[in-house]
């Protein structure tokens, strides 16, 4: 393990990274570090743990993810390291990656070569509602965006076990949520600004859910036939797709700290 001293000089060498990869793949680095910056200023992060993987450009073999040991306010495109689908680390960096990072990761990413990231959290609210039998209730618009579009793992014990894998896909099957039953919340998408309005929303969802809950208050639900008309109009809107939200999230990084690009 680095010394912060010996860390601090290592990242500071990795920003030459930039000049020694495609254009196309530091796109993606500059892109995927933005998620951990935002992840971070909506308070969702877990320490120096959980991760946020994007596939590389062109690639269905090659993934980014953050080294472990990082904070995810210090990540930047340079020091996001590349791995395979095993979670090894394609190129010798003086850095390392959590070995749990990619029994679910890369289970997810070798079975569905569509998506393009993977994010996961252990925040309060969905660890919450995953620790709930019920699961996420359609009690919401924030969480009428996941109604019959989420799936559900049961806990196995922290995710170090190959064998799992499986299971996880085979559970998860062709959702892009996932509420890991006492564990916390995932999502998929085939982008890294997807992926990550797919989290935004769930968590918030997940907080409506924790606060309408709180003192064993009762809630209504919409009737079964708005719930399906609401999700089939989240389907419908492509606004993500079209980047505006993505891009009023970079301008709140420029503006807070522009770092996450180096």
């Amino acid at each position: 393990m680095l010394n912060n001293e010996s860390l601090k000089q290592l990242l500071e060498q990795r920003k030459a990274l930039k000049h020694a990869v495609s254009p196309e793949e530091w796109a993606a680095r500059v892109e995927l570090a933005a998620c951990y910056r935002l992840v971070a200023h909506f308070r969702m992060t877990d320490w120096i743990y959980n991760h946020i993987s994007a596939r590389v450009p062109g690639s269905h073999e090659h993934y980014l993810i953050n080294p472990f040991g990082l904070l995810y306010e210090e990540i930047s495109a340079s020091n996001l390291v590349k791995v395979d689908v095993h979670g090894r680390l394609v190129e010798d960096v003086g850095l390392d990656v959590n070995p749990a990072a990619f029994v679910i990761h890369g289970a997810i990413h070798a079975a569905r070569p569509e998506v393009g990231c993977v994010l996961h959290t252990h925040t309060l609210a969905g660890s919450g509602v995953a620790a709930q039998s019920d699961g996420l209730l359609p009690i919401s618009q924030h969480a009428l965006m996941f109604h019959g579009r989420v799936a559900y793992h049961d806990f196995e014990g922290i995710a170090l076990d190959d064998e799992e894998r499986q299971r996880l896909v085979r559970d998860l099957s062709d959702k892009d949520a996932l509420i890991l039953r006492n564990h916390g919340l995932l999502t998929l998408g085939r982008g890294v600004p997807e992926a990550f309005a797919f989290m935004y929303f769930l968590e918030r969802a997940c907080q409506i859910q924790i606060a309408a809950l709180a003192g064993n208050a009762s809630v209504t639900r919409p009737s079964p036939a708005v719930c399906d008309r609401t999700a089939a109009q989240f389907a419908g809107d492509d606004s993500s797709v079209q980047g505006r939200d993505w891009q009023a999230l970079l301008r709140l990084l420029d503006r807070t700290d522009p770092s996450y690009k180096d």
